[in-house]
């Protein structure tokens, strides 16, 4: 996330056009994917531990709309402190879509499926449906004439426009509901066994789900019926939204086995599990501080190996602010106390 901001904000225009370049921003182009991701995988595990404990469905399923809707508040709180902080901007530019505004509400509707749903089965098939079904509708949606009557704030949740739309509901909510589908397998996994097992099994479906995304993006498109439906691959595209997911997936699988592979030879992961926790208040201090006034000495003046070197300690600074954070009085034993304990061994 740090890596994509700071390269699109400080990086000069000449070497924007470079490979390298090319290469960096589909690489911190799956920051918000993966993002979204988590946050789907994150709230089966905290759904099914809240009913586990309370013995309620309808317990969990409140947690997790009612942390839906605050972090859509925020987002417009967010909008808020960039007008102070940087002030001048419109005003219009509080509704602007961003991540956060997308991925309220996709955990509250994702949090009622998984209530609606009973068993693991009917929640995996649900949740992948639904990522599936975002994922092929997205080309329709952005051109559909009903999206045009609809009002402006509203459009904007539904089909980039401009400035006022950094993320759409479709494709990107998608992600949040595939995050979902692999956490329902992972919180139904009772021991160590069966839990490598998922694991293993889902680097097969990810694998999958990138070749069978690679392969139909070679073929003609299957929104042929008219040229204004038909997708841009790195924007709309079902395929671009299939690859995705499976690299998601597998690297997901692969930070398991890195993360077992550690703690086998005593290497510490806590500072990237500290970070992983404050991952939004990372996203809420990180964005300003990247874009705004604070980074105006060098903003598009940086080549890029030092837009390199500055990202690299401009992360460890922030690592510095999560240190400071957590380690407030109080704060740091009620996090501990919040957060489950999903250690690999």
């Amino acid at each position: 996330m740090i890596e994509a901001h700071t390269a699109d904000a400080w990086t000069r225009a000449a070497a924007k056009k470079t490979i390298a370049f090319r290469d960096a921003t589909i690489l911190g182009g799956f920051a918000a994917p993966l993002f979204l991701f988590l946050a789907g995988l994150a709230l089966v595990l905290s759904a099914t531990r809240t009913a586990e404990r309370t013995g309620h469905r309808g317990d969990a399923v409140e947690a997790i709309c009612r942390r839906g809707l605050e972090i859509f508040i925020l987002a417009f709180l967010f909008r808020v402190q960039a007008l102070m902080v940087s002030p001048g901007g419109p005003l219009v530019s509080l509704f602007r879509v961003d991540i956060l505004n997308v991925m309220g509400p996709a955990i509250v509707l994702a949090g009622i499926v998984w209530g609606l749903a009973a068993t693991t089965t009917a929640r995996v098939v649900l949740y992948a449906a639904i990522a599936a079904g975002i994922g092929m509708v997205t080309p329709i949606v952005r051109t559909a004439a009903w999206v045009s009557a609809l009002p402006v704030w509203l459009q904007w949740y539904l089909r980039p426009t401009g400035d006022y739309t950094t993320f759409t509901m479709f494709p990107w909510a998608g992600f949040a509901f595939a995050g979902g589908a692999v956490g329902v397998l992972l919180a139904a996994a009772r021991d160590l066994t069966s839990e490598r097992r998922v694991h293993v099994s889902l680097s097969i479906a990810g694998a999958a789900l990138i070749g069978i995304g690679f392969i139909t993006a070679a073929q003609p498109t299957i929104y042929h019926a008219s040229a204004y439906h038909a997708p841009s691959f790195w924007t709309s595209s079902p395929t671009w939204f299939a690859i995705r997911v499976g690299i998601l997936i597998v690297a997901l699988t692969a930070i398991y086995g890195l993360a077992a592979l550690a703690e086998r030879v005593n290497v510490t992961l806590r500072p990237l599990a500290l970070i992983g926790r404050h991952s939004l208040f990372v996203y809420w201090i990180h964005v300003e501080l990247v874009y705004g006034y604070a980074s105006r000495w060098w903003l598009g003046r940086l080549p890029l190996w030092g837009t390199a070197v500055a990202c690299a300690v401009f992360s460890v600074l922030t690592y510095g602010a999560v240190l400071l954070r957590h380690r407030v009085p109080g704060r740091a034993l009620a996090a501990e106390k919040r957060t489950p304990d999903y250690r690999v061994a």
